[in-house]
């Protein structure tokens, strides 16, 4: 009988899956503000992960392999619980430009300089770069946290957020923008201003 070829979640120990388990409830709790179906979707998550654990190519890193399922698992799941939107509005606040976000608000990544990211240590400085923006993220109120992930990291429609949220659409536009401006001072304080 011939070997199956061994994967990268074969490997895994113990602590590193409970790191990435944490991880991803922490995330899920973020999104559905449920600890229990927070940790119903992560199981769910792992294990479709160790049953299609075949399908892990090593394209990207494992943790981001496992969390793209887990983002698509809190889709459906959002999808599938929608409901009807509260309406309260507020005031419309104009969104001033900033460096970290582009004209229709999304993170832009052009922001950037090319040299730094293609340099022989852009590998590290990505890294470190994504500790101090995920720190900067978890220091912002916990709406605009969810409301910032929603649409930058689960790529959602600004109706889908107001609806899972019960929030208005002008409410939303303050509410992101309110997280760009924190983002934005946080990043310049901590990650521009201590490489200079």
């Amino acid at each position: 009988m011939l070997n199956q070829p061994t994967t990268q979640l074969e490997h895994i120990s113990p602590q590193q899956l409970e790191e990435i388990r944490c991880q991803m409830v922490k995330f899920a709790m973020l999104q559905l503000k449920d600890p229990d179906l927070a940790e119903d979707v992560v199981q769910d998550a792992l294990l479709n992960a160790f049953k299609n654990a075949h399908a892990f190519k090593g394209k990207s890193a494992l943790k981001t392999w496992i969390f793209a399922i887990l983002k698509n698992k809190i889709i459906d799941l959002i999808h599938y619980r929608k409901r009807t939107v509260t309406v309260s509005e507020i005031c419309d606040a104009e969104e001033e430009p900033n460096n970290f976000f582009d004209e229709r608000g999304h993170w832009d990544l052009n922001y950037f300089e090319p040299n730094e990211w293609s340099n022989v240590q852009s590998t590290t400085y990505k890294q470190e770069f994504w500790v101090i923006f995920e720190t900067c993220l978890e220091h912002l109120p916990a709406q605009q946290a969810r409301v910032f992930m929603m649409r930058e990291y689960l790529e959602m429609a600004s109706e889908e957020i107001c609806q899972e949220c019960e929030i208005s659409t002008s409410n939303l536009h303050v509410i992101l923008y309110r997280a760009r401006l924190q983002l934005n001072a946080c990043l310049s304080k901590n990650w521009f201003g201590a490489k200079k």
